[in-house]
């Protein structure tokens, strides 16, 4: 006999009115009692009424793409992929942003219980494994965009090939002290964050080593967010220095901005005295002559939609787990139009 809402009521020692409220997101419930009836919602394996009517349906309607950062340009223009492939697959799109900590716990048990979306594209990072059993037993397909992951599946690039051969060009073009600033983000309630920036910093130290060249750590900085102004923070750490780099790859194209920002504000010309690459390619990077390894951020945003659709509508996907090309765009950033022989 299938659990009905009286259940949950009983279970947690409420009202079916306060069960509605929790299930609804209605802000006037005492945060002990939301945990208490999610937690008997969890024990009971109680599908609530939106997961019902989508079922009940020819086809679902609604997707989810959660953002760690909405004012990250990569992530804008993975979402710009997904919201097209949507708009024309005829499905609603809802976004939710994590850039408040205090959301993201409630965010990710609302959406795990069924709530709000009938399938969810995750960008930059994973989910809890707790969160992504209860989307299993839900039923809700989650699908994660910039990060391999062999739990889901995932729509993705080769960071460390990326690292290896932004860090190759500049090699080939005679540099041997090349600083690297890694894109370091805190994940989100002890998920797997956001590991891309790490994957290209794997890369850099690849192609540093097969150079002959020893891994200097002092040569590394963070920069937290992909930001002008973290960029530049990072850029005085290395530029300030007296042994400072002669060239700096940057995880990516906002940092990379920053970077330069900060170097000609300090009268460094670019790239006579310092060469700079970064990531992504967005539209900013053509604009300020930047070297990039450019990943397809929209066909990334795309894959992601296709596969999450076809799995809410019960379909089989061969390749669930898509590594999509990249390819090094060479700028003005690094002095010259080719690599040396």
């Amino acid at each position: 006999m299938p659990v009905t809402i009286y259940d949950v009521a009983n279970a947690a020692g409420v009202g079916i009115s306060t069960v509605s409220r929790v299930l609804n997101e209605n802000t006037n419930v005492r945060e002990e009692t939301r945990h208490r009836v999610l937690e008997a919602i969890e024990a009971l394996g109680y599908k609530p009424n939106i997961l019902a009517r989508n079922l009940s349906r020819s086809h679902v309607q609604t997707v989810g793409v959660v953002l760690s950062y909405f004012t990250n340009p990569f992530q804008v223009n993975v979402l710009q992929g997904i919201e097209r492939f949507l708009s024309q697959a005829g499905l609603d799109l809802t976004i939710f942003s994590l850039e408040s900590p205090k959301r993201r716990e409630t965010l990710l048990e609302n959406l795990s219980h069924g709530r709000r979306c009938d399938g969810l594209i995750v960008v930059s990072f994973t989910p809890e494994e707790r969160f992504l059993q209860r989307f299993q037993r839900f039923n809700i397909p989650v699908v994660i965009a910039d990060f391999a992951d062999e739990r889901i599946p995932s729509v993705f690039v080769d960071n460390v090939a990326g690292g290896y051969m932004a860090t190759k060009h500049l090699l080939n073009l005679g540099h041997t002290r090349i600083g690297y600033i890694l894109d370091h983000v805190e994940p989100p309630n002890g998920s797997g964050g956001n590991e891309p920036g790490a994957d290209r910093q794997r890369g850099y130290q690849q192609a540093l080593l097969e150079a002959g060249i020893s891994f200097d750590p002092k040569l590394v900085s963070e920069s937290g967010l992909h930001s002008r102004e973290r960029g530049a923070v990072a850029a005085e750490w290395l530029l300030n220095r007296t042994d400072r780099p002669t060239a700096i790859f940057a995880a990516s194209d906002m940092i990379a901005l920053g970077v330069m920002e900060y170097a000609r504000g300090q009268g460094l010309r670019i790239p006579e005295e310092l060469a700079v690459i970064g990531f992504d390619d967005i539209e900013l990077a053509s604009f300020a002559g930047l070297t990039t390894v450019r990943q397809p951020m929209q066909e990334m945003g795309r894959h992601a939609a296709e596969i999450v659709t076809r799995l809410m509508r019960g379909e089989k996907v061969l390749r669930i787990s898509r590594q999509l090309p990249i390819e090094l765009v060479v700028r003005e950033s690094c002095g010259a139009l080719a690599e040396r022989g």
